[in-house]
């Protein structure tokens, strides 16, 4: 009979997973999904209640039957792949390409890579789960039904190649919203006034005019402030109240996906998506020791604070032997979740808090002890005690005014010996005023009283970490979507981040328009919310799939038909602005996209042939550019004898002959020497250029051949010398996706063959 086979998601875990398992099972991997919709359908039988037409993934083939090899005759299959949606989606898939007469397929949840829980899950199988694999199938279909029917549609009305999404065009939408706020904001004028005040003992300290009359004072502008001045300069200041307290601090609770995400943005400078990646890691296993893989964290895509007992016992039995019996807690601390969030895996921590970083450092590198460390301290800091500080709030009185002052004091740093949030660590940094002694009653002598001209401030841009927290705080996406869809947005080139802040691009601006105007249900914040929370009630058996796929597609379908017929063509008639063109003086311009990008057209074309690219100025208000005048150089063409002239192309400057349309002739200003060569050549049949690392004018590396103008050859992901076994091309390329994580893929996109790295 053969052995069991136990079949995970990543081929990273295989290893973990076979020590503690021993020769009693054969493990295998699926390398992330092996079946989803096709490609170059949408896949989806709208008629026969949205059933999709799923089909193995191209490139998955060998691992299929791999699979089935591993699978052999044997009884029993144990499907692991990761705890959530995703995961169950997978395993049932693979139960579908395992399924055999008489073979039993048991469901287990590794939440954790360690000896103890795997042997627990393994002992404990359970079946699969038909609610959260009917979860991320509704979720599946409703990605497809929105990207495969709008896309087509931008494509036709704006230029091909664009997408859209039904959480990341939310997203997009969000921080155009945000930065039409600030173009519109308006600053407003006010005043603070701050008195250094001097008391019997020394130290001098500052205290603010907050109150006048007994209510909050507000100070329009200089006139107002110069005539509290002169009220001052008439008033005796006397202390009027002191207040000594003890402010008891609570620690926060262990790591959810969404506070990881932004505690490791803040903190340690990482991307979403890079946090999650290091998390992988971490819960997948790390070598601690000669063949000891060990998985460090629980599983890291989480929305609940709960923890294990165990887990908390063993956090006491560290914290009183490594800080003391005051800083443990006499009982476990346990955190109460909120009510959408899902229970279905612990919050995110150590799998042994007794893998302290000092000890796990040597076999860690510097990324993945960073981020080890964060999740450690957060974890047993919340089961340490409160924090206590001493804070002391002095009320003066001068005259009608009230001045304010505070002063604080850690008396016991209880958890705050462990660890601070990013928050509490700025305010950590700030410069804390010393206070004097002194009692009520007592007359303060002002040494200076400084008035100082303030302006409102817009709102913020939004940060990686504070989009995160949006989202979350909105109900857009899961823990798990989060760090694609930043990443969505920026690759798409809806968004740029600039100096840690996303800013729309102009293609974001046009194309969140377009569709805010044309599907005002899709793009509604509240709308998604409520979609991303019926899918949870799915997962828990509370509604069926079909109910909401229905209440979904049909005033979906109202909309798309309605845009298809009315949507402004970008590509054609343009988007209207209130210019008027400067050419003719009568018809009014609009933005247009071509093969080069957004430009500034007269609505009279053909009458008027008039056009400019454009900026926007810090209001959002369209600024035509002048074009340059054109360089001529001294080069002759090779082929005609005129002067070269320097032109700009999507991918850079290039030299055209001066002759042309007579003369097509061009050469390429990119070379192997500005463009660092990967040692990789062309591709493209006929040409013998190299291909050679550049970057887009967002800052985006792409890869592209030496010979441009004359060769287009471009791709985005890293090419290879390595040519494809299934259609040989001559070379592969370097991809990273999500599920999938690091492979090789065809350069023939209808060859598609991919393999692991």
């Amino acid at each position: 009979m053969a052995k069991p086979l136990v079949v995970v998601e990543s081929p990273t875990k295989v290893r973990t997973i076979k020590k503690y398992l021993g020769g009693e099972y054969n493990v295998a991997a699926t390398v992330g999904h092996i079946r989803d919709l096709p490609e170059k359908e949408i896949g989806i039988d709208i008629e026969d209640g949205f059933k999709p037409k799923y089909r193995a993934i191209k490139g998955k083939q060998k691992v299929i039957s791999s699979l089935k090899t591993a699978a052999g005759d044997c009884k029993d299959i144990y499907l692991a792949p990761d705890p959530d949606r995703e995961g169950e989606a997978i395993a049932w898939h693979t139960a579908e390409v395992l399924k055999k007469k008489d073979r039993t397929f048991h469901r287990v949840l590794f939440h954790e890579l360690t000896k103890n829980a795997i042997h627990k899950a393994m002992a404990s199988p359970e079946t699969l789960n038909k609610d959260k694999y009917e979860a991320q199938k509704a979720r599946r279909i409703l990605d497809r039904l929105v990207g495969y029917q709008i896309s087509p549609l931008l494509w036709r009305k704006v230029k091909g190649g664009l997408s859209a999404g039904r959480v990341q065009s939310v997203a997009v939408r969000i921080i155009c919203d945000r930065e039409r706020a600030i173009q519109a904001f308006e600053p407003e004028e006010y005043w603070s006034i701050t008195a250094l005040l001097n008391g019997e003992l020394p130290p001098a300290f500052d205290a603010k005019l907050v109150k006048k009359d007994g209510k909050k004072i507000h100070i329009p502008n200089k006139e107002a402030a110069d005539q509290i001045l002169d009220d001052l300069n008439a008033a005796q200041f006397v202390v009027d109240k002191i207040v000594n307290r003890t402010i008891r601090k609570n620690p926060l609770p262990p790591f959810i996906t969404s506070k990881l995400q932004q505690d490791a943005i803040r903190k340690l400078r990482y991307s979403a998506k890079k946090t999650m990646v290091v998390a992988q890691q971490l819960y997948e296993g790390i070598d601690l020791g000669p063949a000891e893989p060990v998985g460090l964290i629980t599983y890291m895509r989480t929305d609940s604070i709960r923890i294990a007992e165990e887990a908390a016992l063993e956090a006491q039995s560290l914290i009183r032997d490594k800080f003391g019996d005051n800083y443990a807690l006499e009982k476990p601390r346990y955190f109460k979740n909120k009510k959408k969030a899902q229970d279905a895996h612990e919050a995110i921590r150590p799998t042994s808090v007794w893998n302290t970083p000092e000890k796990v450092a040597p076999h860690l590198n510097r990324d993945q002890l960073s981020l080890y460390k964060l999740i450690w301290q957060r974890f047993v800091a919340s089961q340490m005690t409160q924090a206590l500080v001493d804070q002391k709030m002095v009320s003066i009185k001068a005259g009608d005014y009230t001045f304010t002052v505070s002063g604080s004091t850690t008396k016991f740093q209880g958890f705050m010996k462990v660890y601070l949030s990013a928050d509490q660590e700025d305010e950590k940094g700030k410069k804390k005023q010393e206070l004097p002694e002194f009692s009520e009653g007592q007359t303060l002598r002002p040494e200076k009283i400084d008035p100082k001209q303030h302006f409102t401030q817009p709102p913020p841009r939004f940060s990686e970490a504070s989009l995160v927290k949006e989202l979350e705080e909105n109900g857009i996406g899961r823990p798990s979507t989060y760090a694609s869809i930043l990443s969505t947005i920026r690759d798409k080139g809806y968004v740029d981040l600039i100096s840690g802040y996303f800013r729309p691009s102009e293609l974001g601006y046009i194309v969140n328009e377009l569709l805010v105007d044309n599907f005002p249900g899709i793009l509604d914040v509240a709308f998604t919310a409520q979609l991303e929370n019926d899918l949870d009630r799915v997962e828990g058996a509370e509604i069926e799939a079909l109910n909401v796929l229905n209440q979904f597609y049909g005033p979906f379908k109202d909309s798309l038909d309605n845009a298809s017929r009315e949507m402004v063509s970008v590509k054609g008639v343009g988007l209207p602005t209130d210019k008027i063109c400067p050419q003719c003086n009568k018809n009014k311009l609009s933005i247009k996209i071509g093969k080069n990008g957004h430009f500034l057209a007269c609505s009279g074309y053909p009458e008027c042939t008039y056009s400019r690219d454009y900026v926007r100025d810090e209001k959002g208000r369209i600024q035509t550019v002048e074009p340059a005048e054109v360089t001529v150089t001294d080069e002759k063409c090779s082929q005609c004898g005129n002067n070269m002239v320097v032109k700009r192309g999507k991918y850079g400057e290039f030299l055209a002959c001066s002759g042309y349309p007579d003369c097509k002739n061009t050469r390429s200003l990119t070379s192997t020497a500005n463009g660092k060569s990967i040692g990789v050549k062309c591709p493209q049949k006929g040409c013998e250029g190299d291909v050679v690392e550049k970057s887009s004018r967002r800052g985006k590396i792409f890869y592209g051949c030496n010979k441009y103008p004359d060769c287009d050859f471009a791709t985005w992901d890293m090419p290879v010398n390595k040519r494809c076994p299934a259609c040989d091309a001559e070379i592969m390329t370097e991809k990273t996706t999500k599920k999938n994580g690091t492979f090789l893929i065809c350069i023939n996109k209808e060859c598609g063959h991919r393999e692991p790295l």
